[in-house]
């Protein structure tokens, strides 16, 4: 059984906070800020350039993008870590529909994370080839799959709400009529278990600073499936996705498999950052951080709508059908929110009216579950949520 005690003391965490917003940014591992300051002091302020030889800087991208590949059920050597996360949607999608033929539709549903959508739009016109964007809502998507659909792009948690999309299901009945999936992971990579390689995906796509902990705007990753990987063509290229970057050849040589997708030089210490912090699921089986997950989420539902009636849940009940956060709304949910976070409790709220919370059992135990409950409990009983310097909004929400 994983030793969860152990994994929660790999994380400084501030005294008399429960963080339940690790779906959003994860919290500071030890190790990832040791790593940063020797990459700092040493690598690069000793060995300068020679970093990218002498502290493996260049190899930092694959080195990453197998320990990431571990946690979403991908053979070794089929993910890479680099860019953001909706530059690899775009490579990722320009690139299925380059194996796609003459089909035009991209399906995908109105949970999506509205980036990905404005990607997608935008990659199809700048394409020019006639492709359309065709959005439905969630529940629609298996009924949507035929003959017409080029690539079926989807979330497969809503980032709202936490819903779960069947990833089996929906890429066995896309793979039948011809349809080519990309799956966007950046809500369950290192929240529950991923099977990319039993389930088929063709293309992946994830962000390293939510439940992988890797730190603000820490690189993401992408996933094209063996079979794909030499004949894929990106249709956004650059030198370190060449065969032979040094050379300086003016024509694009992809390089072999998934490191084409590699596109400009690494953040090496973003890079380092989610490296380091890559080593703290060391021994964690996500079988068992599957069934924490839904024990502290259930708990967590059962307390608050025992204390807070006002709430209402606004995720699947079936903790089968989400992901590792809940949500609930509330009228006030902004204000309600940073009522919580004043009193120690850290979600964040998502327009127009959600309340979220996510659920990290690498570091979030059932008495942080209660606690938080009984804070909110505190914030609509007292309605705290009706002072006004809680109504301010901020930048970020």
């Amino acid at each position: 059984m994983t030793d969860f005690t152990a994994t929660r003391a790999a994380f400084d965490l501030p005294d008399g906070i429960v963080y339940l917003d690790g779906n959003s940014l994860g919290p500071l591992p030890r190790a990832a800020r040791e790593r940063v300051a020797r990459e700092v002091e040493v690598s690069w302020g000793r060995m300068l350039i020679r970093g990218w030889n002498e502290a493996g800087w260049m190899d930092l991208p694959e080195v990453v993008g197998k320990k990431i590949g571990r946690l979403v059920g991908a053979p070794t050597g089929s993910v890479v870590a680099g860019d953001s996360t909706s530059v690899n949607l775009f490579k990722a999608l320009t690139a299925a529909l380059d194996l796609s033929g003459e089909r035009k539709v991209v399906l995908s549903d109105s949970g999506n994370f509205p980036t990905d959508l404005y990607v997608a739009q935008q990659a199809l016109a700048a394409l020019g080839r006639g492709h359309v964007l065709k959005i439905v809502a969630p529940e629609e998507v298996d009924g949507a799959i035929d003959e017409t659909v080029a690539v079926l792009m989807l979330t497969q948690v809503d980032y709202r709400s936490g819903r779960l999309h069947d990833m089996a299901a929906l890429t066995a009945k896309a793979h039948a009529a011809g349809v080519m999936t990309v799956w966007d992971l950046a809500h369950s990579a290192g929240a529950l278990p991923v099977d990319l390689s039993g389930t088929g995906a063709d293309f992946a796509i994830g962000c390293g600073y939510k439940y992988l902990n890797g730190g603000p705007g820490a690189p993401a990753f992408i996933y094209v499936r063996p079979e794909h990987a030499e004949r894929v063509s990106p249709a956004l290229a650059g030198w370190m996705g060449h065969a032979a970057p040094f050379a300086f050849d003016l024509g694009y040589v992809p390089a072999d498999g998934v490191n084409r997708m590699r596109v400009g030089t690494p953040p090496i210490l973003s890079m380092a950052s989610l490296d380091a912090a890559l080593d703290v699921w060391d021994g964690v089986s996500m079988a068992d951080l599957r069934a924490r997950s839904i024990e502290l989420s259930q708990t967590f539902i059962a307390e608050v709508e025992a204390r807070c009636p006002q709430l209402t849940l606004a995720s699947p009940r079936d903790p089968a059908l989400r992901g590792s956060q809940v949500s609930f709304a509330f009228a006030e949910g902004y204000a309600a929110m940073q009522a919580a976070i004043a009193h120690g409790v850290v979600g964040d709220f998502r327009a127009p009216d959600i309340m979220r919370f996510g659920f990290t059992p690498l570091y979030v135990g059932l008495d942080d579950v209660v606690r938080a409950a009984e804070v909110l409990e505190r914030v609509m009983g007292e309605r705290l949520w009706d002072r006004p310097e809680f109504k301010q909004r901020a930048k970020v929400t």
